[in-house]
């Protein structure tokens, strides 16, 4: 019985090396931890169960038989995250590389069926090589595989990649079915071919950090939603997002304890809109205003500034806010805010989670650029994605309101549920120096000048917008948090189903 018992010690330590004492000592050296260690800073403390410690990969090295590594190259299981459960997988750089071979995907695909069948979020950690060439097709089909489970879990549980090293090639699009990427500065990078490919096939000349680093997804491409200086970061931040989401579409909301005798009064935001309408304004201000605690955990912060998108809690419970940044491109909508809004507000959706948006638009970006690469079908995809949200929706316009981009940011007319103005709103087809240039273009330069006052007294304002019903309260800007929370209230009980189909076609 000793001997057993011996061997099966023996065995779990080799398989907790991984690739070895050298390979870690690598590992380190590059300022990255090992597999083992990122789950120990991500799961709370002695929660972690390995699933598939014991998995032999393929044996490609015939005549080597002792090169055989437990475990594959990931370490799968499950453990919690501030008392929430989480299934994981964190790839292993130390064996064989991290490369993917069959009975690598296939712990990773066992990981993510669990979650599935058990309405649990899965967090993956990429630090991979990419496809292991010794085992040919079989490498390929694994990645298949995960993707398709990617697809079926996608709007069931909330899907998170960390990307802690290299990811590239077909590993790129498992992360990028997923809801929420972290890198990590200067040691991670993903891109679908690498800087020798595109020096070979475009003769450009760029390094692995400009190609496909942290900066780079998170600040021009918009794949990334997150980084952070080091790992530690990452993982802590990683558990900061879990803590304000749902465990599946179908699990009850988390409610976090507030302190609930402080005021819903905010009289600092009635001096929040300049006096100058062309003066710009911070909308994060107003974000943190109406959260408990002033706590805002922002998502893509450094991609496509003219809207802000996140998470906050009002009464403990998750809110994702939407909201126009007037301090960049005046708020205007183009291209890249509303492809990252539209993606934001269909997350939220997909798990019962209620929008607050805040508007100050004053209408979509112009210009060649923007039309040439499709401004139009790209800005009906935040219509989209707000006309088909059944999640309690409600809207503070603060000042500008103008043209379709009125209608886009979650108006009466896309069944926003609870819609206020603030005095300052401006509800209108146009400016007014617009409309009054259009309407009296052959008038002179005096009657003109009277045009564009006598519009702006008349339409620049919210009052028409709620005679009409379309605004269903103005309110004080110190209101507004209290309004927000009343409205949710009424809300929390929301039910209203979109009539049946397969899947709508959202214009992609």
């Amino acid at each position: 019985m000793k001997n057993t018992i011996d061997n099966y010690k023996k065995k779990i330590r080799l398989a907790k090396l991984g690739g070895g004492k050298e390979r870690i000592h690598a590992q380190h050296k590059k300022g990255k931890l090992t597999a083992r260690e990122r789950l120990e800073i991500l799961l709370d403390d002695n929660s972690f169960n390995e699933i598939g410690m014991l998995v032999e990969g393929k044996n490609f090295y015939e005549s080597k038989k002792e090169n055989k590594i437990l475990g594959d190259g990931v370490v799968t299981g499950y453990g919690t995250i501030n008392g929430y459960r989480v299934l994981v997988y964190s790839q292993d750089f130390t064996v064989y590389g991290g490369s993917l071979g069959e009975e690598h995907a296939n712990k990773i695909c066992k990981i993510l069926d669990m979650a599935i069948k058990n309405k649990i979020p899965v967090i993956g950690i990429n630090d991979s090589g990419g496809a292991r060439i010794q085992e040919g097709v079989a490498s390929l089909g694994g990645y298949a595989e995960v993707f398709q489970r990617n697809v079926l879990a996608s709007g069931v549980i909330p899907q998170i990649s960390a990307i802690l090293g290299p990811c590239a090639g077909g590993a790129v699009y498992s992360p990028a079915m997923t809801d929420f990427i972290f890198m990590s500065q200067g040691s991670s990078y993903m891109f679908v071919t690498g800087p020798e490919v595109v020096k070979t096939v475009t003769h450009e000349q760029v390094s692995t950090e400009a190609l496909g680093g942290a900066e780079t997804h998170t600040k021009k491409s918009g794949v990334a939603d997150f980084s952070f200086e080091n790992e530690i970061t990452v993982l802590t931040q990683i558990r900061r997002l879990i803590d304000f989401l749902p465990e599946s579409n179908t699990s009850g909301h988390k409610v976090k304890q507030f302190n609930n005798t402080l005021t819903n009064s905010r009289p600092q935001l009635n001096t929040l809109i300049p006096n100058d309408k062309n003066k710009a304004y911070d909308i994060k201000e107003l974000i943190f205003n109406i959260a408990d605690e002033l706590d805002f955990l922002e998502v893509q912060k450094d991609y496509a500034n003219n809207i802000v998108i996140g998470f906050i809690r009002i009464e403990g419970y998750t809110v994702g806010v939407i909201a126009n940044q007037p301090l960049a491109l005046a708020g205007c909508l183009d291209i890249n805010s509303s492809r990252k809004g539209a993606r934001f507000v269909r997350f939220c959706d997909c798990f019962d989670i209620p929008l607050v948006t805040l508007v100050d638009v004053p209408g979509f970006l112009p210009g060649t650029d923007q039309e040439f690469n499709g401004i139009i079908k790209h800005g009906a995809k935040l219509l989209f994605a707000y006309a088909e949200a059944t999640v309690p929706k409600i809207t503070v316009i603060t000042r500008k309101a103008y043209g379709g981009a009125y209608d886009v940011m979650s108006s009466k007319h896309l069944r926003g549920d609870i819609n206020y103005a603030w005095p300052t709103a401006e509800i209108a087809v146009m400016g007014a120096e617009g409309a009054a240039k259009i309407i009296y273009r052959n008038k002179d330069e005096k009657i003109l000048q009277d045009k564009i006052v006598e519009y702006d007294k008349k339409f620049s304002n919210p009052y028409i917008a709620a005679a009409r019903g379309y605004v269903d309260e103005i309110i004080l800007p110190s209101e507004t948090r209290e309004k927000i929370v009343s409205s949710l209230r009424v809300l929390r009980n929301k039910n209203l189903k979109n009539p049946w189909k397969k899947h709508d076609n959202i214009p992609l």
